[in-house]
């Protein structure tokens, strides 16, 4: 696999082609035969671009979805337990094209700063992957696929094992067990689902980058003939000339000597008609013949687990409320006058509406990752907060709430979920932003009694983690029977 995506890695082979081929065309004069060949790849790859874009693409996007969920379930888990601290610049990095993570070694001393900083790093970067990239042929060059295929690479989850040589995978086996002890039936759920997700993703993740790779390394090699086409055998051998001359033509494009190898032995080596014909068999799309159409599977208990998942947080969002509350009271009494005291009484006692309250919060926007200050009106956002755990509370029990969802169709429970993964997911950004403002508004002497909510919304995070997994799960799922529907084959269930 690392060897399709490698450029300019054997140039000593190719210089001992390019001095052989120089020979050859001195001796004999040798032109190639291939005249249609360049018309011939276009159409080709023309096809399997169209392959690309339409199926492999959309899926290699839902495995990485996959694969970041189960990550990011471990990391929350890690700085849960306090195995690495949270990188207090999470939230700020900047991140314009992907960057691999130091994976050099460190020492026992600087281990938890290390791991902080590069599992940060590593979580902003597959996020970016996943929300920023563009999963397209023309933006996924062989550049881009290397660095996609470091990322993947990056921690050896087939072979997690406090072994390994590789220092941040060793360090994350070595955390991983370390959760594993003595922990509840619940996180232990959650570590072995993504790890299997993990898992699960890998290795379609590398054949599906393979098959780009192959692409680009092809569509490469038809831009060089472009240039090689207005040049003669001896000066196409020539590696500074065609490297001089593919700088004019085709500014912008590197120059990847091993390509340009294989090019050259393609068009003019007693073995260019038989690569030339590997290539092709290579890049050709099958038609697709019409099968019979067998009956849809239902995988409807994937998104059940994934709203049930959701309904725990209610709970959750119940202990959250209580110390708003708390929180809201010792705000409220911080530098009021008697004369507002007084007329605060007054109000509750003959039931007049309630004072609106708002504050000003700040929080970092997810997409764009820049502050954002935002206005909340306390006591309404309060009755919101009420609402979704009145929602979610009866989701995880068995009655007419949790009865009803499984009488609904696939498609509306998908919507469902999707819905209420948005709707706590704003909630959980709200709150934080809320522990922070509690903590930085009141006076020092009182900043003691002030509730924090850091591990109620760490668990609420997991709860979304998981229902997003189980989400990607239901779409992996879906996908995999649809594409052995198109086969003719059933699946048994």
């Amino acid at each position: 696999m690392s060897s399709s995506l490698t450029a300019g890695t054997d140039i000593y082979t190719l210089t001992r082609f390019l001095a052989k081929f120089k020979d050859l065309v001195h001796n004999e004069s040798i032109m190639p035969d291939n005249n249609d060949y360049p018309k011939t790849l276009a159409d080709a790859l023309k096809a399997r671009a169209d392959i690309l874009e339409k199926n492999e693409l959309v899926k290699l996007k839902e495995l990485f979805r996959a694969y970041h969920v189960g990550f990011a379930s471990l990391y929350n888990l890690y700085v849960k337990k306090g195995l690495i601290h949270e990188d207090p610049y999470k939230q700020e990095a900047k991140i314009a094209e992907l960057e691999v993570p130091s994976s050099a070694p460190f020492s026992e001393a600087d281990k938890m700063d290390q791991l902080t900083r590069r599992l940060a790093n590593y979580d902003n970067q597959l996020d970016f992957l996943v929300n920023f990239y563009q999963f397209s042929v023309e933006f996924l060059t062989i550049d881009r696929l290397k660095r996609i295929l470091a990322l993947v690479k990056y921690i050896d989850w087939v072979r997690l094992s406090p072994d390994s040589e590789d220092p941040v995978s060793k360090a994350v086996a070595e955390m991983t067990g370390q959760i594993k002890t003595g922990t509840d039936s619940l996180t232990m759920s959650v570590i072995t689902e993504s790890l299997s997700n993990l898992n699960r993703s890998f290795n379609p993740i590398l054949a599906n980058l393979k098959a780009l790779a192959d692409y680009q390394r092809e569509l490469y090699k038809l831009e060089l003939r472009d240039v090689t086409a207005g040049m003669s055998p001896e000066e196409a051998a020539s590696l500074p000339q065609l490297k001089r001359k593919l700088s004019q033509d085709k500014p912008g494009l590197p120059f990847y000597p091993d390509l340009v190898g294989e090019a050259l032995k393609e068009d003019y080596s007693d073995e260019g008609p038989a690569l030339r014909e590997a290539v092709l068999k290579k890049l050709q799309v099958d038609e697709a013949k019409p099968k019979e159409v067998k009956a849809p599977v239902s995988f409807k208990g994937i998104l059940l687990d994934g709203i049930q998942g959701l309904g725990g947080t209610a709970a959750t969002f119940s202990e959250i409320l209580a110390k708003l509350d708390e929180n809201q009271i010792i705000l409220q009494n911080r530098k009021q006058s008697f004369f507002e005291k007084l007329k605060r009484i007054f109000r509750q006692m003959f039931n007049k509406e309630r004072e609106q309250v708002i504050y000003e919060v700040e929080y970092v926007d997810p997409v764009k990752g820049i502050p954002v200050r935002e206005k909340v009106d306390f006591y309404s956002f309060r009755g919101e907060l009420e609402r979704k755990i009145r929602t979610l509370g009866p989701l995880t029990v068995r009655g007419p709430a949790a009865s009803k969802l499984e009488s609904i169709q696939e498609e509306q429970l998908t919507g469902f979920l999707e819905r209420n993964i948005r709707e706590v997911q704003s909630l959980h950004k709200t709150l934080g932003a809320l522990d922070e403002f509690f903590k930085a508004a009141v006076d020092r002497a009182d900043r003691e009694k002030i509730r924090g909510i850091k591990p109620e919304l760490g668990t609420i995070k997991n709860a979304i983690v998981r229902a997003n997994s189980k989400r990607y799960e239901y779409s992996a799922q879906k996908e995999e029977e649809e594409q052995l529907r198109r086969l003719g084959v059933g699946s048994e269930t």
